[in-house]
């Protein structure tokens, strides 16, 4: 089996997994920093220094907005890339009926991985803080019909180029 790098199915679940991971890791990061930040502020040899109290509540005011943004972008970005790859092979139309079977498993396990992340987010330790995540929160509620747009997407790009070539 030649190891070279095609646009397929495997792609779209990359994508649900890596997803699902940085949503997870951002989350208990942001939790983290959160407690570590109050500590900071109840401690009095800190909480008389204004310019670090400032600094620690500036960092996490923008720790939402960065990486709620970068979430979105690494979304879409990912999509592209799978788009971008895609339209590099060339596939038989026979094997269709096979890439719907396997969207149809990618999008059951998207499914699961939105529920992990829904389960994660509705633990009362993060709940107020998943609410901030707003691009996060909503990517990973709605990461099933995502994946299944994308996968969609990507079946009509892989399968329209065999006609094209011939």
């Amino acid at each position: 089996m030649k190891l070279k790098k095609k646009g397929s199915g495997q792609d779209i679940l990359f994508m649900a997994i890596f997803l699902v991971i940085f949503a997870v890791v951002s989350l208990i990061t942001y939790t983290i920093y959160s407690e570590i930040n109050d500590k900071l502020q109840e401690n009095p040899t800190i909480a008389n220094n204004t310019q670090a109290v400032n600094a620690a509540n500036q960092l996490e005011t923008q720790y939402t907005g960065i990486i709620d943004n970068a979430f979105l972008f690494l979304t879409i970005g990912l999509g592209l890339v799978a788009f971008v790859l895609a339209g590099l092979v060339r596939i038989h139309p026979i094997f269709f009926v096979f890439y719907i079977f396997l969207l149809g498993i990618i999008i059951f396990l998207a499914a699961v991985f939105s529920n992990i992340y829904g389960e994660i987010a509705a633990n009362p330790n993060f709940t107020s803080l998943a609410n901030d995540l707003l691009f996060t929160s909503q990517i990973m509620n709605t990461l099933p019909f995502i994946v299944g747009i994308f996968g969609t997407l990507l079946a009509v790009i892989m399968y329209k180029n065999y006609r094209s070539v011939i």
